[in-house]
């Protein structure tokens, strides 16, 4: 199994005699792995010097963690969907994802965003899960797992903008409910929440998470653009950090923070929901992190779901 050799490789060289001398093989048998390793999607270099992550590889030895969240994290190559993985992890019966686990993959060939839209993941971008227990999902044994509410569930997506915002280096502005764009109006990273639900109790939330770091599709932004140097390693760290901060912080001090970082507020948006399309002026956020806004005849309403395009100078691009 090439994931063998995986857990040993860093983004010093190493050579295939002192990598094969860990896994008990030949060196013959480490290129093997490592070539499936790069087939399969993970950024590996082979050189004279010897085998190595591409440096700034989200890879959990690359990884600095300074909290809870991330300290069980599993990085693949290619999946199907980082959600699916984490939930299937999360139901293992032998060794079940803890509270804060996160799964991160290179490619997905079944990533989606809302409303089923399909999630690239192209190279150079960074594409994450993470597992949050509520209080009805307690069926393992730790002590003090946060309660999870609708009302908390409802307000998560602005809470995770308000860390990515911060932890990409304040580059941009977050679009109502869950995107993050570049200063000059193109997407950047985007974010999704599925939930399970028991009853009026959350049993368990996965918050998924992609950001352009280092290229883009097209039409969309890269974060490198903004501010040089950063690495999808540096990225995920410092996400996980801040979002282990702001997802447990008050509603209000949440709700300030992304009216101080939106580009949504004031300004002329067109919102799709199923009952058709209407265009309206974004005013303010209620008490639950829905957008209130107002149409042509000066009626107010309050939208809690549906797609938000930018009208004018901020509209982003359809990525």
């Amino acid at each position: 199994m090439p994931q063998r050799l995986l857990p040993l490789l860093t983004s010093e060289p190493q050579s295939g005699d002192a990598l094969g001398a860990a896994l008990g093989v030949g060196r013959v048998t480490v290129n093997t792995l490592a070539r499936k390793l790069i087939e399969d999607g993970v950024p590996l270099l082979i050189s004279r010097g010897g085998y190595a992550l591409l440096p700034g590889t989200p890879a959990p030895q690359l990884l600095e963690i300074r909290g809870q969240f991330g300290r069980a994290l599993r990085y693949a190559g290619t999946v199907g969907s980082t959600q699916d993985e984490i939930r299937r992890w999360a139901d293992d019966s032998q060794d079940p994802a803890p509270h804060g686990a996160v799964y991160v993959a290179e490619r997905q060939t079944g990533g989606r965003g809302r409303r089923g839209r399909a999630w690239d993941t192209a190279q150079g971008a960074l594409a994450f899960s993470l597992l949050l227990r509520g209080a009805a999902g307690q069926g393992l044994p730790e002590p003090s797992l946060p309660e999870l509410s609708l009302s908390e569930l409802a307000l998560m997506p602005l809470a995770a903008g308000v860390a990515l915002h911060e932890a990409s280096g304040g580059v941009g502005g977050l679009k109502w409910p869950n995107d993050l764009l570049s200063p000059d109006g193109r997407k950047m990273a985007g974010i999704l929440l599925d939930a399970d639900l028991r009853g009026e109790e959350v049993r368990r939330a996965v918050l998924g998470i992609g950001v352009n770091v280092t290229t883009a599709p097209p039409g969309a932004s890269a974060l490198n653009e903004w501010h040089p140097g950063l690495t999808r390693a540096r990225v995920l760290s410092d996400v996980l950090a801040a979002l282990e901060r702001w997802l447990v912080a008050p509603p209000g001090e949440v709700l300030a923070a992304w009216r101080s970082r939106n580009v949504t507020l004031g300004q002329r948006v067109r919102v799709t929901t199923p009952q058709g399309t209407q265009l309206f002026t974004a005013l303010d956020l209620d008490a639950g992190g829905g957008l209130i806004v107002q149409n042509e005849t000066g009626e107010r309403s309050t939208i809690h779901a549906g797609d938000v395009q930018l009208v004018g100078q901020w509209a982003d691009s359809p990525a």
